[in-house]
């Protein structure tokens, strides 16, 4: 009797082991392995155009700049700088020369060409590519987070230097305006989901 009964514990564990693990199969719709928690940022990340003003914690910023600064770049050289734009008086310097759409956080990647690694066989400076994985990097955890992001592009970097002379001994690579999206108008364009298939970007040799 007492072996009967210890079995059939056992099998009400193996059950509900098994029904743990179905739940989690059921909730891996899409991608094949582990979890396809990443690939959903991956997904969900757009370029919001218009921002609320609603303030960054100072909880979600930090970790946003911590996944910067583990971001690899060659030779683990790191000729990559970021600045934080998030005061009233600072905002307003940057938004001589650019908006960028309200966002009450904006922060500046810049790099120096003479702290990056250089490859001898063509002499191209891995400064700009460091830097860009670093945007990378704040972009995608700014996402984790919920916030909305924009990676921009469209400035004159001297004027950048002029209005925040902070930045003036780094090239200004871009800009990561980060924030919540304004109600109604900071949703993702229509080329948001316009993308090439893999048969057309992709080649096997």
């Amino acid at each position: 009797m007492k072996w009967n009964f210890l079995s059939r514990f056992s099998n009400i564990g193996k059950i509900m082991n098994r029904a743990a693990f179905s739940d989690v199969d059921q909730k891996i719709t899409k991608y094949q392995y582990g979890s396809d928690a990443f690939m959903r940022i991956l997904e969900s990340r757009y370029s919001c155009h218009s921002f609320d003003s609603y303030p960054v914690s100072e909880t979600k910023l930090n970790m946003i700049l911590e996944a910067g600064r583990l971001a690899p770049s060659a030779k683990n050289l790191q000729p990559t700088r970021i600045w934080v734009v998030k005061s009233e008086e600072a905002l307003a310097r940057l938004h001589t020369v650019h908006p960028c759409y309200g966002a009450p956080v904006v922060l500046i990647v810049g790099c120096r060409n003479e702290e990056a690694w250089i490859r001898e066989t063509d002499g191209v400076n891995a400064a700009k590519t460091d830097a860009a994985i670093v945007l990378t990097h704040l972009m995608l955890t700014a996402t984790d987070m919920g916030l909305a992001n924009m990676w921009i592009w469209d400035f004159d970097p001297r004027k950048i230097r002029e209005v925040l002379p902070e930045t003036r001994e780094h090239g200004v690579y871009a800009l990561l305006a980060i924030g919540y999206p304004a109600e109604g108008e900071g949703k993702p364009t229509e080329l948001h989901a316009v993308r090439k298939s893999l048969d057309q970007i992709v080649r096997t040799l």
